[in-house]
């Protein structure tokens, strides 16, 4: 049986980083899709089997805080990853709260966001 493609859905203001996530993903042959705000990521149907988010915190407009707050009053069971420059304990804390499985600071070690993708996916949705 084949194993069903896992995507990740990137959102940050930074085209740069929303571009060297979306290769590192796709070389982990994951399904990348990027997103400059919160309200580009929303403005289409997403799936969220097999799919998880990393997301950006401090963004122009609707901020990460904002998506999981979002997500979590639709109740969308969707695995949030948070990526920050932020490293702030408050903003740790906060976003774990907030259901974040994981959070990185910038920049990431690509094999920890890769486990922590697999982990998100898999054993997340298991524990939930």
């Amino acid at each position: 049986m084949a194993r069903k493609q896992t995507t990740v859905y990137v959102i940050d203001d930074d085209q740069s980083v929303r571009t060297s996530m979306a290769r590192l993903l796709q070389s982990a042959n994951f399904n990348a899709a990027t997103f400059g705000s919160v309200n580009d990521f929303f403005s289409e149907p997403k799936r969220e089997d097999n799919a998880c988010i990393l997301v950006d915190i401090r963004m122009p407009g609707l901020t990460g805080f904002d998506l999981q707050q979002k997500l979590a009053a639709t109740g969308a069971k969707i695995p949030v990853i948070v990526i920050s420059a932020s490293d702030e304990a408050p903003v740790r804390e906060y976003a774990r709260q907030l259901g974040a499985v994981s959070f990185f600071r910038k920049p990431v070690d690509d094999q920890a966001l890769l486990d922590a993708i697999l982990w998100a996916v898999t054993g997340a949705k298991k524990k939930a």
